[in-house]
């Protein structure tokens, strides 16, 4: 039986949660907010409320998931109202930092306490919430399987620097370049103390460390893929639609790609960027002023705008395996991506659209010009 340990549960914790569930392995999933789907009281909830309450929802029985929520709700509602001091990076109360490691330590409790009764083989935890858990598993003789959504943090570390010193305007957005010690500590012990490490694509296996690779099992298992949608047919006459889909950040080449538009020369292209602002919005109007902002949404809804664009750029920096990349596919959209967004697998140059080397506007603006002069070989 596995305990898994997740504060959020995204798509893929998801299936992985379905997986353990289907085959009867799963013994508790742990997170801060979280409820069984066939709960009576969701049931009954006014359907547009149901709905929002839906996405911390899981299709499990309510025995199987332990909550632990005071501080993701805390830091759900800092943001809303404004107290920036209660999320600051590592050091808020209610920081995504403290959420995660708050929540490894309720783990590793949990499977002191209740590994005998619930016959617990084995700890299936992520990055940033594994260290207190494996460090108790391992005590206890049980396997510790580390998730790496990511890649590993000295390989982002040196290309996030690299990033840093290119574009020092942009050094806010790029996440873990003011990580500290002792958080790069945590997670140097997690890989440690993992026997099994999942690995999203082959560009996460390579970031890790060769003594790793070497005495460790490692598995590539990449993400599943929405089923196809309908794409909006293509009008020729229209203006080419280019979508970045993700954090307003140049961990994910969004900066690269602000360049590259500057750079084509061909008329006829527009830029949609949905996903979550870093810094307020006059700063990427700054960079770049001719932008559609489209501002997150619920997964469906994502789908739905990505059927009315024609190819996804996502020039990442570092990333696991970005998730948008397989959406857009399934949606009808090529790609003009590098290695490091993970999905180099997906790519066959030409038909499902086009490698480019991280850092460079003008292979991306080179491959715009390229889906500008053959709108023939767009879906649609």
């Amino acid at each position: 039986m596995i305990l898994l340990v997740h504060p959020f549960g995204n798509a893929n914790v998801r299936a992985v949660l379905a997986a353990f569930d289907r085959s009867d392995r799963l013994a508790k999933f742990i997170t801060t907010l979280g409820w069984s789907n066939t709960s009576p009281i969701l049931q009954a909830l006014p359907e547009k409320l149901r709905a929002e309450m839906m996405r911390r929802g899981y299709d499990l029985p309510h025995y199987k998931i332990r909550t632990h929520p005071v501080r993701e709700i805390v830091r759900q509602l800092a943001a809303k109202v404004g107290l920036d001091w209660l999320t600051q990076h590592e050091t808020g109360w209610a920081s995504i930092d403290r959420v995660w490691t708050n929540l490894d330590r309720v783990a590793s409790d949990y499977l002191e306490e209740n590994h005998a009764r619930l016959k617990i083989r084995g700890v299936y935890a992520y990055e940033d919430c594994a260290a207190r858990s494996f460090g108790g598993g391992r005590e206890l003789g049980l396997r510790c399987i580390y998730d790496l959504p990511i890649a590993y943090w000295e390989t982002a570390q040196r290309l996030l620097r690299s990033e840093a010193e290119r574009y020092p305007d942009w050094e806010p957005t790029l996440g873990g370049t003011r990580d500290s010690e002792e958080k790069l500590a945590r997670k140097t012990r997690e890989l440690d103390l993992a026997e099994i490490v999942i690995c999203p694509s082959a560009f996460v296996l390579d970031s890790l460390p060769e003594k790793a690779r070497r005495e460790k099992r490692c598995v590539v298992a990449p993400f599943g893929s929405p089923p196809p949608r309908p794409h909006a047919p293509d009008n020729i006459h229209s203006p080419l639609r280019i979508l970045f889909a993700g954090a307003l950040s140049q961990r994910k080449g969004l900066a690269d790609l602000f360049a590259a538009m500057k750079l084509v020369k061909t008329t006829g292209a527009e830029l949609v960027v949905m996903g979550s602002v870093i810094l307020p919005m006059q700063f990427y109007r700054d960079q770049f002023a001719g932008f559609i902002n489209e501002p997150p949404r619920p997964h469906d809804a994502v789908l739905r705008l990505m059927t009315t664009c024609d190819v996804l750029v996502l020039p990442s920096i570092v990333e696991g395996r970005a998730l948008v990349q397989q959406e857009a596919m399934a949606c009808g959209l090529p790609l003009i991506v590098t290695r490091n967004a993970g999905g180099e697998d997906l790519i066959v140059a030409g038909e499902t659209g086009f490698l480019v080397p991280p850092g460079s506007p003008e292979a991306i603006a080179e491959k715009i010009e390229w889906f500008l002069r053959n709108r023939d070989k767009l879906p649609g």
